[in-house]
C-alpha cells in the first residue's frame, strides 16, 4: 500500500523548539545507558550476543522494541486512518508472523548458531559460499528495512519541524542527524547497549499508545463502534493531489477500499499477506536477538512475550488509526496532504487530544522507535559482514576476535551512510509499506533455507546456494520493475515508468521459487554423504541444544 500522493504540504504543528528539547532529553539519556552498557562489552560475544546474558522477559521485551518499528506505530496508523479495514491487514499480518517464528525457528536457530544466521545456514554446508549468500542477503534484507526506518525519521520529523516535503535539504539534514546517532549507539554499545535501548524503547511505546487508546475511546465513552461511526461521518470522500477523488465513507470499515479495486490489486494483496507472514522468521535483525539469550528455553520465554506485547500494540493501532481519522481537524485529507504524508497520523492525533506537550512526547517515543530499530538493524548488517564475509570467508575463520569486532564497526558506518542516502530518496513513501517489501526479501531469501537446513537431510550446499541467491535476486528484481518503483504517481520514482511487473509486492512468486530452487538445486547438487552426515548432528543440537553457545560471566 503506498502512500497517498503528496498534495501541497499543509503546516507542521506543535513548537519545534519544544519537540527538538524532548528530543535531546531521550537522545540524552539513552546515549548515557548505551555508555554504561558498553563498558562490559570485552569480547566478541559482548559486542554481538550481549554475552547472552538477557533473561527471557528482557530479550522479549527488546523483541518487541526491535519489531515495533516506525512502521508499526507510524505507517500502520496512517494506513489505517485513510483506507480503514484494508489499513489494519498489516497489524494482522505482522501480528500471525509472530506463530510463525516461535513454532519453527526460534529455538531451534538459539541451539544452532552462535552470532549470526550464516552461522546456522553453514553448519553442515560448505562454509565460506554459503556464509557469503547468507551476508549478502542478510546485507540486503537490512538495507531495505533500514530505507523504511529512514524515511519514517524524516517524515516525522518534518512535522516536528515544520520542515515542507518540498525541502529536500531540509529532511535530508535530519535524516542524516538521525544516521549519526544511530552509528553511535552501535559503535559504543554494541548489542548490550542497543537491547537496553530497545527495552526502555519498548516501555515507552506501549505506554504511549495505551494511553493515547484510553484518551481516544474515554471521548467516545469507551464505545468503538461510536468511534467507528465517527471516523465515517468525518471522511466521506479524499482528494489526492492528482486530482483523483476516492470514496471513503462506510467503505473505511469494509474490504476492499486499497486492494478491492481490481483483480490485480487482490493479487497484491494475496502476495503482500504471504510476504507479512512468512517474513518474520526470515528477519535478520529478529533472529539474531534469540543469540542475547543463555538457552533455548530463555528464546521461547522470549517470543511469548514478545507475541503479548506487539499483539496488544496492535490492537491500540486500531484505535489510533481510525481516531486519527475520526478527530485530527481535516480527517483523512489532512493527514494524507502534512509534512511525512500519512505517516503523520499519529503525531497530530496526539497534538489534537493533548496540545504540544503530548505532541512531542509522542514523536520523542516515534524517534526513539526509529533510533532502536535502526541500531538493531546496523549491528545485525555489520555483524554478519564481519563475521561471516571478514572472518570466515577472507580470513578463512583465521583471526581474532578483537580485529573482528573492528571490522563490524567500520561496517556499521559504511552502511550508516548507505542508508542515509537512500533514506532521503524514500523520505515520503509509507514506512508500512517500505517495511512489507523487506519482509519480502527476507521471506524469499532466508526462510526456506533456514526450514531446508533445519528439516531437510537431504539438503546441500548447492540447494542453499540456489535458495538464496535465486530468492533474493527473483525478489529485488521484481520489486525493481514494480509500482512500487516507478510507473504510479505514488512510486519512489514517480516521473519514470519501468513498472514491468503488475505487482507492488513480489512475495507471491519469489517466495514459491525460492522453496522451489532449493529442491531443484538440491538434486543438482547430487547427494553429499558428510553433509547429510552432519544432519543428524545438527538435529540432536536444534532439539537439545547441546553443544550450544552459553552465556559469557563477567
Amino acid at each position: 500500500m503506498s502512500v497517498l500522493a503528496q498534495a501541497p504540504a499543509s503546516p507542521g504543528v506543535g513548537s519545534p523548539v519544544l519537540n527538538i528539547g524532548i528530543f535531546a532529553l531521550f537522545v540524552v539519556v539513552t546515549l548515557v545507558v548505551v555508555f554504561r552498557a558498553s563498558r562490559n562489552n570485552k569480547t566478541a560475544s559482548d559486542y554481538y550476543a550481549a554475552g547472552r546474558s538477557f533473561t527471557g522477559p528482557q530479550n522479549g521485551v527488546a523483541i518487541a522494541g526491535d519489531y515495533l518499528s516506525a512502521a508499526s506505530f507510524l505507517g500502520i496508523a496512517g494506513a489505517i486512518a485513510v483506507n480503514g479495514y484494508d489499513g489494519f491487514l498489516y497489524s494482522i499480518g505482522f501480528l500471525v508472523a509472530w506463530l510463525v517464528a516461535l513454532l519453527l525457528v526460534a529455538e531451534l536457530l538459539r541451539n544452532t548458531g552462535k552470532f549470526t544466521m550464516g552461522d546456522v545456514l553453514s553448519f553442515r554446508m560448505r562454509q565460506r559460499p554459503v556464509r557469503a549468500a547468507a551476508a549478502t542477503s542478510t546485507l540486503v534484507v537490512s538495507f531495505f528495512y533500514l530505507l523504511a526506518q529512514m524515511a519514517g525519521a524524516g517524515a516525522l520529523i518534518a512535522l516536528l519541524l515544520q520542515i515542507p516535503n518540498s525541502n529536500t535539504f531540509g529532511q535530508g539534514v535530519v535524516i542524516a542527524i538521525v544516521g549519526a546517532l544511530m552509528i553511535t549507539y552501535v559503535l559504543v554499545g554494541g548489542m548490550k547497549g542497543t537491547t537496553w535501548v530497545q527495552i526502555i524503547k519498548a516501555g515507552l511505546l506501549i505506554i504511549g499508545t495505551a494511553v493515547i487508546t484510553f484518551w481516544v475511546l474515554a471521548l467516545f465513552g469507551f464505545n468503538l463502534s461510536a468511534l467507528l461511526g465517527q471516523s465515517v461521518a468525518a471522511n466521506p470522500s479524499l482528494t489526492t493531489a492528482s486530482g483523483a477523488v476516492r470514496e471513503l465513507g462506510d467503505n473505511l470499515l469494509s474490504p476492499g477500499l486499497a486492494y478491492g479495486a481490481s483483480t490485480t490489486s487482490k493479487i497484491d494483496f494475496l502476495s503482500l499477506g504471504l510476504a507479512l507472514v512468512l517474513g518474520t522468521a526470515g528477519l535478520p535483525h529478529i533472529l539474531m536477538r534469540f543469540y542475547t539469550v543463555p538457552s533455548s528455553k530463555e528464546a521461547r520465554r522470549s517470543v511469548v512475550w514478545a507475541i503479548w506485547l506487539i499483539g496488544i500494540f496492535y490492537l491500540f493501532s486500531l484505535v489510533l488509526g481510525y481516531g486519527a481519522s475520526a478527530l485530527v481537524t481535516g480527517g483523512a485529507q489532512r493527514i494524507s496532504t502534512a509534512p511525512g504524508g500519512t505517516n503523520s497520523a499519529a503525531p497530530l492525533l496526539a497534538y489534537e487530544l493533548g496540545g504540544e506537550i503530548l505532541l512531542g512526547i509522542i514523536s520523542a517515543i516515534a524517534f526513539a522507535t526509529i533510533l532502536a530499530v535502526v541500531a538493531g538493524l546496523t549491528i545485525t548488517a555489520s555483524a554478519s559482514f564481519a563475521h561471516d564475509v571478514y572472518a570466515n570467508v577472507i580470513k578463512r575463520g583465521e583471526t581474532s576476535p578483537d580485529a573482528e569486532v573492528r571490522v563490524a564497526r567500520i561496517t556499521a558506518v559504511v552502511i550508516g551512510v548507505i542508508a542515509i542516502a537512500a533514506g532521503i530518496l524514500a523520505r515520503n513513501q509509507n514506512i508500512a509499506f517500505l517495511v512489507a517489501l523487506a519482509f519480502a526479501v527476507a521471506a524469499s531469501a532466508n526462510l526456506p533455507t533456514i526450514l531446508y537446513s533445519l528439516f531437510w537431510k537431504r539438503f546441500n550446499t548447492t540447494g542453499a546456494l540456489w535458495s538464496i541467491y535465486g530468492g533474493l535476486a527473483s525478489c529485488v528484481l521484481l520489486i525493481v520493475f514494480s509500482p512500487a518503483i516507478s510507473g504510479r504517481p505514488t512510486a519512489m520514482i514517480p516521473n519514470a515508468d519501468f513498472a514491468l511487473f503488475p505487482l507492488a509486492n513480489p512475495g507471491l512468486v519469489s517466495i514459491p521459487l525460492s522453496f522451489v530452487l532449493g529442491i531443484i538445486g538440491t538434486y543438482v547438487g547430487g547427494r553429499h554423504p558428510v553433509e547429510e552426515g552432519k544432519f543428524a548432528e545438527m538435529e540432536v543440537r536444534s532439539l537439545t541444544g547441546a553443544g550450544s553457545e552459553k552465556a559469557t560471566v563477567h
